[in-house]
């Protein structure tokens, strides 16, 4: 049984809003067995550009579902994000099951009809690459991910002589991960 936080950021949360959204994200209860209890993290954002953004977490034993889309209608977020939720399940049934069953977790089996699951062949790896990491600071390294045409980059920090990633975000703008060595 899902039960719902949802919150807002520069949006007043209508009832009207908060039930859509609760009834679209309760649908994807059928994707668990009845003993399973979650609290399903809503928030609602608008932005100056009048785009909304929905992010939606549910955290449960040994797995955390996330999500979040933009667009420019906060119905139409919900909608996606929703989509979104239950594309992972699908895709990670097989995986989840059977470490809920490793584990003996009760409440998290996911019940997905197997004509609608992904075949866990679609996580296999079918290509592996060798990169030799060369110094450089984070403005060279997302120099070289932007001509390449990449979304992420691995480097060593010429600063910290650690390895780091920079990543694209879907804001456009740049994240650093920075290992701890």
């Amino acid at each position: 049984m899902l039960s719902f936080n949802v919150r807002g950021e520069n949006i007043e949360v209508t009832d009207a809003i908060r039930n859509y959204a609760e009834k679209k994200i309760s649908k994807l209860e059928k994707y668990f067995d009845d003993s399973a209890t979650a609290t399903a993290h809503v928030n609602l954002k608008v932005y100056s550009d009048k785009t909304a953004k929905v992010e939606v977490t549910i955290p449960l034993p040994y797995l955390v579902l996330r999500a979040e889309e933009t667009s420019p209608d906060m119905y139409g977020s919900v909608d996606l994000v929703t989509d979104k939720l239950e594309r992972q399940i699908r895709k990670y049934k097989t995986r989840i099951n059977r470490k809920s069953r490793e584990r003996g977790i009760k409440g998290l089996e996911l019940t997905v009809p197997e004509t609608e699951a992904l075949p866990e062949e679609s996580m296999q790896v079918v290509r592996t690459k060798r990169v030799s990491l060369k110094p450089m600071d984070s403005e060279e390294a997302i120099l070289q991910m932007n001509m390449l045409g990449h979304q992420f980059f691995i480097f060593e920090d010429s600063e910290t002589n650690g390895t780091s990633i920079v990543y694209k975000r879907q804001d456009g703008r740049y994240g650093l991960i920075e290992t701890d060595e």
